[in-house]
């Protein structure tokens, strides 16, 4: 049974949480990767920046439908959702760009794991952490290269 890391990337560029949003287009761009993981100063894994969250920077700003209720005003999607993407929007760092809830992995899972969970998460790759470390990314290349190799 193969692991995840016997298909991972072992070469990878993690950011901090003060990168900021010029650098992270320098690196998608120069390095052809769609997500970065955010580390602490100790290396632990506190997040992860996707192309997408930097494409949504460029975006409309979808106002909420309200409904009108005496003298209320009710957003009917809620204002956290409006005040989540006005942060996403004007966000200058990786810290306030990324995502804290990551899904991961572990080196020694197998391989078909983490097919799983990028496929029910809807995800492009997955930071392969031990001890809360990054110590590897696995994509959905990675995966099909393994499946050309068989």
């Amino acid at each position: 049974m193969q692991t995840v890391s016997d298909i991972m990337t072992r070469d990878i560029v993690t950011v901090s949480k003060s990168t900021t949003v010029r650098e992270l287009a320098q690196i998608f761009d120069s390095r052809h990767f769609g997500s970065l993981p955010v580390v602490d100063e100790d290396g632990n894994l506190t997040g992860i920046v996707t192309a997408s969250d930097l494409i949504e920077q460029g975006r409309s700003l979808h106002i909420p439908t309200v409904i009108s209720l005496f003298d209320w005003v009710i957003p009917l999607e809620g204002e956290r959702s409006l005040e989540k993407d006005l942060k996403k929007m004007t966000a200058q760092t990786a810290g306030e760009i990324c995502s804290s809830d990551v899904v991961t992995v572990a080196p020694t899972d197998p391989v078909s794991a983490a097919a799983d969970i990028m496929s029910a998460h809807k995800l492009h790759a997955l930071p392969v952490v031990r001890g809360g470390k990054v110590v590897g990314m696995v994509s959905r290349i990675d995966i099909i290269r393994n499946i050309i190799k068989a």
